[in-house]
């Protein structure tokens, strides 16, 4: 259901993320949903096309608000000589399920950025892709370079930044309006003026790659920062007597927190007490993480001035250093379920609307564009699949 709808259509005996019982759902010719409602108020429609899901699951595509790159293409790495490839990027994460994304600018120099924010900008101003179906640039992630040097992964130690509203301002430029989440260490700043800068400019502050206590991260809680940047990944281990970033993020119901779910980077074990401690999707979303091999084949690739190799949809570096992945995001759904970590309902919110409410969008509602997926859970074999309508 995209722009290319010709007729109405009646989506009947559909589970819907959020809501109880079957729903039907109502679209119009503008491919719009016009109405969510219990299928005991079913009513004859002689003019729409009736389709019946027989309890499949219907949601809005992904949201991805963590992903660096893909197609080979990191997206740090953008110039005008190779903005095209955004264009084939956006269709090939529509195509993997994905409906928007944040691209996520990884450390680098505040010259590769502000290039780098220069090419998204003018792409999502151009809109040049017109009626084709393709996955929404809904800001820019930056995930640096306010880092704390000892919880820098994968980052280039070189171009780490101190926090301060000056670095700040010379990162941002003239292009704060398109950046949507800055991941940074709130340890950096004690003088506790940066994240209520940034709140006033409307960036939503995430804490990451930080070595902050459970005092410094509620006091950064305190001044604005709603969002913890891939949870348990780059920051202190929970510990019953250091609870530490991640710990006061999960008992803070105002905070969200991005994780992987590729089994590499947080056992799926630890995402299961994740999952119990944080109330389930409430709390939390899922994210790629993906990197610019993302739809590509394993094996070894540029990665700024060093390389990374790919096994099995995982990236590291030379020294085994855990750099990211190149799984799609609805991969992430397909392995909480495999995992028994949550049922179908709960992974797919954790991939659709939660993102979505972590950056203030609406989940699943009326008058939204239909851009559906529908998704079947096997029981046979135990699998979920999906498929756009």
């Amino acid at each position: 259901m995209t722009q290319a709808t010709q007729s109405a259509l009646q989506i009947i005996n559909a589970r819907v993320p959020g809501y109880k019982d079957l729903q039907m759902l109502l679209i119009n010719q503008q491919g719009i949903i016009e109405q969510i409602l219990p299928m005991s108020a079913l009513g004859a429609h002689s003019d729409t096309a009736l389709l019946n899901v027989a309890g499949d699951w219907i949601s809005l595509g992904g949201v991805d608000l963590q992903i660096n790159g893909a197609l080979g293409l990191a997206f740090p790495d953008l110039k005008a000589e190779n903005a095209h490839l955004l264009e084939k990027i956006t269709q090939y994460l529509w195509d993997v399920g994905v409906d928007g994304f944040l691209p996520t600018l990884v450390t680098t120099s505040v010259e590769n950025i502000q290039r780098s924010l220069a090419v998204i900008a003018n792409f999502t101003e151009k809109d040049s892709l017109g009626a084709k179906s393709y996955a929404k640039i809904l800001g820019v992630h930056l995930e640096g370079p306010f880092l704390n040097f000892h919880k820098r992964g994968a980052h280039p130690a070189e171009y780490l930044l101190p926090l301060t509203i000056d670095e700040v301002k010379r990162v941002l430029g003239d292009y704060a309006d398109i950046v949507k989440i800055i991941t940074l260490a709130p340890e950096l700043d004690p003088s506790g003026e940066v994240i209520p800068y940034l709140h006033s400019l409307g960036i939503t502050v995430s804490l990451g790659h930080s070595q902050a206590t459970a005092a410094e991260a509620q006091h950064a809680f305190e001044l604005g920062a709603t969002m913890v940047t891939h949870a348990f990944n780059a920051m202190p281990a929970l510990h019953h007597r250091q609870p530490g970033l991640l710990g006061a993020a999960i008992t803070d119901p105002h905070v969200m927190c991005g994780f992987i779910a590729d089994g590499e980077h947080v056992s799926p074990t630890m995402l299961q007490i994740l999952l119990r401690a944080s109330d389930g999707e409430k709390g939390l979303f899922l994210v790629s993480d993906a990197l610019a091999p993302l739809g590509l084949p394993d094996g070894v690739y540029p990665w700024d001035s060093r390389q990374i190799e790919v096994k099995n949809g995982t990236a590291r570096l030379p020294d085994g250093t855990l750099s990211g992945t190149t799984l799609p995001l609805l991969v992430g759904v397909q392995n909480l379920v495999k995992w028994g970590i949550c049922d179908v309902e709960s992974a797919i919110l954790l991939a659709t609307n939660a993102p979505r409410q972590a950056i203030g969008l609406p989940g699943i509602a009326p008058d939204q564009t239909a851009n559906l997926l529908r998704w079947h859970w096997d029981e046979p074999t135990k699998e979920l699949s999906w498929q756009r309508l």
